[in-house]
């Protein structure tokens, strides 16, 4: 039986209506393990690209896979082959990673009936399972444990390879629904006063095949006065988990030793089942003054709670006067862990962003954001002096450093990186094709923001100190000397520093902290630079690679490019005793200018050759300016833009689409294969978001979806104009249709049954929000879909993407079209390759 029969098979057991036990009651049967399987390498050509080539994935795509038996062949597209072998777990219960490297292991599990166990595994990148995908856990976190029906008789278990070897098993569900609180997100608590109420999280697993509703989860207080703070819960789809949150209470907890606190967790349902008097518990740090500790808030990407670390300044020192820092942690660090490497300062406040997970997104994506998020949220809660605000990291870190210092460069007065790598293409050597054709070279625009180099001159105003080890075998001390070579070229406040034979980490063990991140040098510098206000702000020298990802430098912005996602850059002076501003463009469509620095008085501009003379001061609170650049040139003043236009609030790309607090709705009108194909893809993308991004996206059903509630949140859409039954209100008078055989684009269309298509469109009705689509023609085009990398820093998608099968062969000549929509959001002003 092929993998997309067990599909059919899975849509119609989900479409069974199930009783709910009490979750106290235990279900399931014995622990099974995986101890020997099958296993292929060398059938996987994937990296951190929008495209993938994998001989196994193309046979699931196609319909064809069948259970692996040993010695099978799977053709690669060279013409050479691959057979499965035999593998075996060793003596420390792990399949071996380099049995199935760049390929998968095969898992084939029998019972006697149908039941949900709970699928905890760690090393694999995803799982097939009984051929529908869910999420991995490739960086090994041992938090992944998924509930998975099991039919009775066979069930393959199909695991990609992650970063080395895969443990399994399968179990018994503690309950039909329960907290799992191995990925807690918690508060610290202060231990001399009590605390002000701030969020937590923790998983829900629902281990059932229905719709997890009204249910609610309390964080009780002490137990002798029985005190509790219910929270609901946000519907769960069957068989899912979703990360929930819950309101730490404000009065002191019941101490059970001096440095935590203890804190029942509970779940009851619509009908009050569920209730435990032993329910899980989480456990909240109680810090003194002085020490480091967390705090949490609620994130405005999807709802879900995330935390920062908090270095305070030296107590007794803090003022609004004090400095903040804000500290970007390397790959596997945790937040914490980079904020427990400092040594307290008197004059600044140490904040310490996740990344939104040890490894994350690169502080690119979501990451960046998180940054941005914590940055916001600190400066509400500490008090500081705003025009003292810095920027630093490590290793990973310290390319976020690059990458925020040169996105954001009023944010920042002066940078630190230390052992940091400039981008992608340069650490790793690999990424974007050279010399690509014009299909391959718009796709590739997506990931433009990656290429740290070409904003180089960004980080003009910027105090910059480059910290390196000359022996760091991790993150080559090239990495830095290359940045350092291209900024000596203008930069005059450039520091450089190479620790002799030192590696990627050092330390000073006489001294608290870690010298690589807390150098004394770097926060001198850092205590003897500010920001220049508006006011004091002469010249604007700023490059973009798109106003939706950064737009402004003090009081300039660019609005809108002529070319998408290529750099686009302003130079600008402003002469305050003749009121006028003079300068040149390049690639920027519309622009503004910020007149709150100066008097109500008319103004001058001359841009680009364009002249404008006593020009009216808008006047009010934020004043501003509007100019726009017609196609020979020439610019005009304009009335402020709509917001139907693209700009730094919306401006496309794909991945634009997994924010906003999205809600992810799933055709339920195709045919039974159709509707459990666009259920399992929501809940894995949902499932993947938790696990890189400690996400938590609300997955619902497009019968259960009304476009008049929440009309500002973010919809991403799996199924296509047949099979999901939101289309028409949200994608009726969309120029991209997907339909049954064919996909069209404006004027043009694409046709098979087995194309995928991935867009991005402005939200009906919306200032603010879009709709993103997952979509195929049919089944094959449907699931082609399933294993494309968005959630995949410095993976980057343009506004539209329609994908043959072929890209699972060839790579780049699967690409059937892509492109940008115009600023108006139309095709007609877009720019597109077709493959022709």
């Amino acid at each position: 039986m092929s993998l997309f029969a067990h599909r059919l098979i899975a849509a119609a057991v989900l479409a069974a209506s199930v009783q709910f036990t009490l979750p106290g009651r235990a279900i399931g049967q014995e622990t099974l393990e995986f101890r020997e399987g099958l296993a292929i390498e060398g059938v996987v050509s994937a990296r951190r690209y929008p495209l993938r080539i994998d001989a196994v994935e193309r046979q699931i795509v196609a319909g064809t896979f069948t259970v692996p038996s040993e010695d099978d062949r799977v053709p690669l597209p060279d013409g050479k082959a691959k057979a499965w072998t035999k593998v075996t777990a060793g003596e420390d219960g792990a399949i071996p990673g380099d049995k199935f490297r760049s390929g998968y292991a095969c898992w084939r599990v029998t019972v006697p009936d149908r039941r949900i166990m709970m699928l905890e595994a760690t090393g694999h990148g995803m799982v097939y399972v009984n051929g529908e995908p869910r999420a991995g856990d490739p960086y090994g976190n041992g938090i992944m444990g998924l509930p998975v029906l099991l039919n009775g008789g066979e069930n393959t278990l199909l695991f990609a390879y992650g970063r080395g070897p895969v443990r399994a098993k399968l179990a018994k569900p503690k309950a039909e629904v329960f907290i799992d609180t191995r990925d807690a997100t918690l508060p610290d608590l202060p231990a001399d006063v009590n605390p002000d109420s701030q969020p937590g999280a923790v998983l829900v697993v629902n281990a059932t095949q229905k719709t997890l509703t009204g249910w609610r989860i309390f964080a009780r207080d002490d137990p002798k006065t029985g005190t509790t703070i219910p929270c609901a819960i946000p519907a769960i789809p069957p068989l899912s988990v979703r990360k929930v949150m819950f309101w730490s209470p404000a009065t002191q907890l019941v101490a059970e030793a001096p440095s935590e606190s203890i804190c029942p967790t509970e779940l009851r349902g619509p009908a009050g089942e569920g209730y435990s008097a032993d329910g899980p518990t989480v456990t909240f740090r109680r810090r003194m003054p002085g020490q480091t500790s967390k705090r949490t808030f609620i994130s405005d990407i999807d709802g879900s709670v995330q935390y920062y670390a908090v270095v305070p300044a030296s107590p007794g020192s803090a003022t609004d006067r004090t400095a903040m820092v804000l500290s970007l942690h390397g790959a596997s660090v945790e937040a914490t862990g980079q904020a427990d490497s400092y040594f307290p300062k008197p004059w600044a406040t140490i904040i310490c962003p996740t990344n939104r997970r040890p490894f994350g997104f690169d502080w690119e994506d979501w990451g960046r954001l998180d940054a941005l998020e914590v940055l916001a949220d600190a400066s509400k809660h500490i008090a500081h002096d705003a025009s003292r605000t810095y920027l630093t990291g490590h290793s990973m870190g310290g390319h976020g450093t690059w990458q925020l210092g040169a996105l954001f460069p009023d944010r920042f007065a002066a940078i630190g990186p230390s052992a940091g790598w400039s981008s992608f293409q340069s650490y790793t050597g690999t990424g974007a094709v050279k010399d690509p054709d014009p299909v391959i070279e718009l796709l590739q625009r997506a990931a433009a923001s990656s290429e740290t180099m070409e904003y180089i001159r960004n980080y003009e105003t910027q105090g910059v100190y480059i910290l390196h080890g000359d022996a760091d075998d991790n993150v080559p001390v090239k990495q830095a000397r290359d940045m350092r070579e291209a900024l000596s070229k203008f930069h005059t406040d450039l520091t450089w520093f190479e620790q002799p034979g030192a590696g990627h980490w050092w330390e000073n063990s006489d001294e608290p902290g870690a010298e690589c991140l807390d150098w004394p040098a770097m926060f001198d510098l850092f205590a003897r630079r500010r920001l220049a206000s508006d006011a004091e702000t002469r010249e604007v020298r700023f490059a973009t690679p798109s106003p939706a990802i950064s737009s402004s430098f003090r009081w300039a912005a660019i609005e809108a490019q002529i070319k998408p996602l290529k750099p686009s850059s302003i130079d600008l002076r402003f002469d305050p005793g003749k009121r006028r501003f003079t300068g040149t463009t390049d690639n920027v469509e519309r622009l503004s200018l910020s007149l709150a620095h100066i008097a109500d008085e008319p103004v001058a501009v001359e841009l680009d050759g364009t002249k404008f003379a006593d020009l009216a001061h808008p006047g009010g609170e934020s004043p501003r300016l509007w100019l726009a650049r017609a196609a020979d040139g020439a610019w005009s003043v304009m009335d402020h833009p709509s917001p139907d236009l693209k700009g730094p609030h919306r401006g496309g790309l794909f991945k634009d689409a997994f924010r906003n607090r999205v809600q992810l709705i799933y055709g339920t009108k195709g045919t039974p294969g159709e509707n459990a194909w666009a259920f399992a893809k929501a809940r894995y993308d949902a499932e993947t978001f938790w696990y890189r991004g400690n996400g938590s996206l609300e997955v619902i059903a497009d019968t259960d979806f009304n476009a008049a509630d929440e009309p500002d949140r973010n919809i991403v859409l799996y199924g296509n104009a047949r099979t999901n039954a939101a289309w028409p209100a949200l994608l009726s008078g969309s120029p991209v249709q997907v339909e049954d055989g064919k996909v069209r684009l404006g004027p043009r269309e694409a046709t098979g049954d087995d194309l995928a298509c991935l867009f991005i469109r402005p939200r009906p009705g919306s200032g603010t929000a879009s709709v993103g689509v997952v979509s195929g023609t049919g089944p094959a085009g449907m699931r082609l879909t399933d294993r494309l990398p968005y959630f995949l820093s410095g993976v980057g998608y343009p506004d539209v993407t329609i994908l043959g099968p072929e890209m699972l062969e060839q790579g780049g000549p699967g690409v059937r079209a892509t492109g940008y929509f115009g600023n108006d959001w139309s095709v007609e002003r877009g720019e597109w390759a077709w493959r022709e």
